[in-house]
């Protein structure tokens, strides 16, 4: 490492580079290089002739002590600096690198990290210590003696807190940072009311663990101890931010502490918690299955030390760690949007992270890279790292290759606050300015505490088996709260008597825990959001038996017509939208006949006419990967882009399209976050082919398929995933229909393949005409977005609603033999051949709905074809597609066999040639050629 390249470790040959730049040019640089040339020169000018009584020296061609580290005579010889420079450089050095040695890890010495942030390493030594320097100006304290001028940088940069901040690039937010840090940290003596109230949320974080390691003991609970921080953390934040405008948090975090959050900062009363623990809390399983106590979500309202009223929101999830974390950010977003009028300072979300996780799950960097996207953006996000520096049983060596957990903060130029654990007053200090900076400029920044884990992963857990060193230390370290009720006394902040009292308070209210003295339940509000999902209610199965009517007025269709045929006066549309634009208009007024993204735009625009809120994303859905949608169109001059649907004059509702970052798993997660929150919004994402919707796989297990059975939450969130058999290869042509249908059941969610541009209308208008909301997953069309049979009249939008089967209407009932079930675009190969070889023995019946499958309509549809046989007919491999699913619901009633690709291990083959002969034996069996 070079000893001497203190500023950022950046390269001795490109600093002279830059100097040189200065030199003829100040305001062609960075800034903060700028700054640090400024303060050179100025050295050089007032102070070069301190070495050697000449100013020449400063420049003197003698060899360099540092070898080949830099040239002599360059402004990196350190050597040859004067020490007014040297003492600025040290200051630098201390901003870069001094988190390296910050002590904030509460239970064992921190590493090496080689910080060269010594006054040696500057060129300084015991004789400069009573020299006065101007570089004490840079931070705030005046000119000083060196050996003040180290101890105030020991204090700010050296102490319970570490902080990283040098990287940020907008040089108001990196001012900000850097007075904050070096006027405040040093500053910061919080008053005795304020002393108290963190006293008093450590006191309550431990009688809660006390309480539980008592009364529960060896149950799983996954305990806060060693991280009791946490409470008077989020305490700090959530007031902090009340008092800069926010109305409402959304906390998003895994297993360990949520019970202590649950009790401490959202003031659900122990008795709320220990039914459950008690297993006196009657399960209504007519509500579905339920979840276990640490992943249960929670809402109410709270009122601040400062009279403010803020609702907080605890967002349920799964043990999968950090996969809430999109959908925290959805949540917030349809707030943001809708309650809030786009003023994200209203609405501000918190994850909280364990080390392990923050830094091993891609999610976080996902989640993290949407930070300043305007399709994902929410304001900026709080992150709260519970580094207890062991992921179940694995030591940080074996967890991350970098330093430190947060590292991917670095990314989105995110400032980094590492704090002890220990220190409850750093803590808050670090909560206050995390919320201020939010609430400031709308960007997210870091807070990881480092603090420790007092018992194993779960309390039956033992610890030693792995870190017996760590766990002998941790078995005979004081508790947050005795730290701090120690460092108190000591001061004189609170004289004993009053440290006496509250530790008094505090056996108190333990006993009264333990005496199950009755708590009052916090008073609560319903949002505007939960007063809509409280007009809706819970499905009942026969909702399934027929969909309820979807149509619209001419007038409407008209209305939206006009708006997606509009181009604006002096737009200059490129050849093949002018072309695109006549074909829509020409449906539309012409020849009143609807392909599939008229309808679909259609569908979009009708419900915008009343008011709901229509949110599309997904990587290329502004154009659509098959260049079919063209929801934004744009300027061929100006690359302006112009949103048809968002410019109609009669919209009442919100339409959002946004082209997503190329993500599925967080992109998925945050449409289902947007869903859960508002329920008159049809939020949708489309993946760009649908058999890659399996990087999100979580987000569909853990959340759309059970979310309601386990939590409760209902969502209309809807899935296209484009899926069909024509050529592409294994990758393009499957969406593994399978995976959904094995999940399905209890009408958790819709599962479609649809064949009529019109029944997509239907059913996507169906989503939010039903009095509850389901997921819906469509197998969306490739080749049929341009298929010449693939059009509706207009007459099937005007009326009627969605349609579970699409019976044959060509086919003679006396004449047929047998009858072929299916699904999708297969239809459309069985027509055409069926079709141009006259075959009137077959009759074709299409189940565009698979779950929850229309099987009273599939057997009534049967009936007038008594004798025949039935087959289900597929294009994917058996072990794929709808057959397994359709045997298992339909056996019992309806003997059949099954026409597909063979059992396969890949979903389709790589080569052409074999795909049209594997296509055209599928339709040729089926049809008896």
């Amino acid at each position: 490492m070079d000893k001497f390249s203190y500023i950022a470790n950046a390269h001795v040959s490109y600093i002279d580079e830059l100097y040189a730049s200065y030199k003829s040019d100040p305001e062609s640089i960075d800034p903060s290089w700028k700054e640090f040339f400024d303060g050179f020169d100025f050295a050089l000018t007032n102070y070069g002739e301190e070495e050697n009584g000449s100013a020449a020296a400063a420049s003197s061609p003698s060899t360099a002590k540092n070898g080949s580290l830099a040239t002599p005579g360059t402004i990196m010889d350190m050597e040859q600096l004067p020490k007014e420079i040297k003492v600025r450089a040290l200051i630098h050095a201390h901003r870069s690198r001094a988190h390296l040695r910050s002590k904030t890890n509460p239970v064992r010495e921190r590493r090496d990290r080689k910080a060269l942030i010594d006054p040696q390493d500057f060129g300084l030594g015991d004789a400069d210590m009573n020299t006065e320097f101007q570089a004490g100006n840079e931070i705030g304290i005046g000119k000083a003696k060196l050996s003040d001028i180290i101890s105030a940088l020991k204090k700010i940069y050296e102490g319970s807190m570490g902080f990283e901040y040098l990287y940020i690039r907008d040089p108001e937010i990196l001012d900000w940072f850097k007075t904050k840090v070096e006027k405040e940290a040093l500053a910061f003596n919080p008053a005795t009311e304020e002393k108290k109230r963190i006293l008093f949320k450590l006191n309550q974080a431990v009688v809660f663990e006390n309480f539980l390691h008592t009364k529960y003991l060896g149950q799983k609970r996954f305990s806060l101890e060693g991280g009791e921080s946490t409470i008077p953390f989020l305490d700090a934040v959530i007031n902090g931010a009340a008092n800069l405008g926010a109305e409402e948090v959304m906390i998003g975090m895994a297993h360990r502490g949520r019970l202590n959050v649950l009790a401490n900062i959202m003031g659900k009363t122990y008795e709320q918690i220990f039914s459950e623990f008690e297993g006196t809390a009657k399960p209504d399983l007519t509500m579905g299955d339920g979840d276990v106590k640490y992943h249960m979500g929670y809402s109410s309202d709270i009122v601040t030390p400062q009279d403010k009223k803020i609702h907080l929101k605890l967002a349920p999830n799964p043990s999968h760690l950090e996969a809430v974390n999109p959908v925290v950010e959805g949540f917030i977003r349809a707030k943001i949007d809708s309650e809030h009028k786009g003023d994200a300072t209203k609405a501000l979300p918190i994850l909280i992270h364990g080390d392990a996780a923050v830094a091993g799950q891609g999610i976080v960097y996902e989640v993290t890279q949407m930070a300043g996207l305007k399709g994902y953006h929410t304001g900026g996000t709080i992150h709260f790292v519970i580094n207890n520096q062991v992921g179940f049983t694995t030591d940080f060596d074996d967890a991350r290759s970098s330093i430190y957990c947060t590292d991917v903060a670095k990314i989105i130029d995110a400032p980094v606050i590492h704090v002890n654990g220990d220190d409850a007053e750093a803590v808050v200090f670090a909560a206050k300015l995390a919320a201020e900076f939010r609430q400031k400029f709308g960007k997210d920044i870091f807070v990881d505490m480092v603090c420790y884990r007092r018992h194993g992963h779960n309390e039956s857990d033992e610890p030693k088996f792995t870190q017996p060193e760590l766990y002998n230390i941790i078995s005979k370290h004081p508790n947050p709260r005795e730290v701090y009720i120690k460092k108190l006394t000591e001061r004189g902040d609170i004289d004993a008597k009053i440290a006496k009292q509250m530790d008094k308070e505090f056996r108190q209210l333990l006993q009264d825990r333990l005496n199950m003295v009755k708590e009052k339940p916090l008073p609560y509000q319903a949002t505007k959001f939960e007063r809509e999902w409280g007009t809706l209610r819970r499905s009942k199965p026969e909702d399934f038996d027929k969909s309820p009517e979807t149509g619209v007025s001419s007038e409407a269709i008209e209305t939206v017509a006009k708006a997606l045929t509009f181009i604006p006066k002096g737009f200059k549309a490129i050849k093949q939208i002018e072309v695109q634009m006549k074909q829509r208009k020409d449906m539309f007024f012409d020849s009143k006949s609807l392909n599939w993204a008229a309808a679909e735009l259609l569908a979009y625009g009708s419900l915008l006419l009343e008011g709901k809120t229509v949110r599309l994303t997904g990587q290329d859905v502004q154009r659509g990967t098959f260049s079919h949608r063209h929801a934004v169109i744009h300027d061929a001059n100006s690359n302006q882009p112009f949103n048809s649907l968002h410019e109609m004059p009669e919209r009442k509702g919100k339409f959002s399209i946004y082209n997503s970052l190329l993500s599925e798993y967080a992109v998925l997660g945050f449409e289902y976050g947007y869903g859960m929150a508002n329920p008159n919004s049809l939020t949708i994402w489309e993946a760009q082919f649908g058999d890659f919707a399996n990087g999100a796989q979580t987000m569909i297990d853990q959340f759309i398929s059970s979310g309601e059975s386990k939590w409760q939450k209902q969502n209309g969130l809807v899935m296209l995933l484009p899926h069909g058999y024509e050529g592409q290869g294994p990758e393009h042509s499957n969406a593994r229909p399978e995976r959904f249908l094995q999940l399905s059941a209890e009408y958790n969610m819709v599962v479609a393949n649809i064949t009529e541009p019109s029944n997509f209308f239907h059913l996507l208008r169906r989503q939010l005409a039903w009095e509850f909301r389901k997921p819906c997953v469509v197998m969306s069309p490739k080749s049929l977005l341009r298929h010449p049979k693939v059009m509706s009249p207009l007459d099937e939008f005007t009326s009627g609603s969605f349609k579970e089967i699409i019976t044959d209407s060509n086919a003679d009932p006396k004449k047929v033999k047998r009858v072929i079930l299916c699904s999708g675009k297969v239809y459309y190969d069985l027509e055409e051949v069926r079709e141009k070889e006259k075959i009137d023995q077959v009759a074709i019946i299409r189940v565009e709905q698979l779950h929850p499958l229309p099987k009273k309509q599939i057997l009534e549809a049967l009936k007038p074809y008594k004798g025949a046989e039935v087959v289900w007919v597929q294009e994917e491999p058996e072990n794929m597609g709808y057959w397994t699913y359709i045997l298992r619901l339909l056996h019992k009633e309806l003997p059949m066999d099954v026409i597909a690709r063979k059992v396969s291990a890949s979903p389709a083959t790589g080569y052409n040639k074999v795909h049209v002969e594997e296509q055209k034996s599928i339709i040729n069996k089926a049809l008896k050629l």
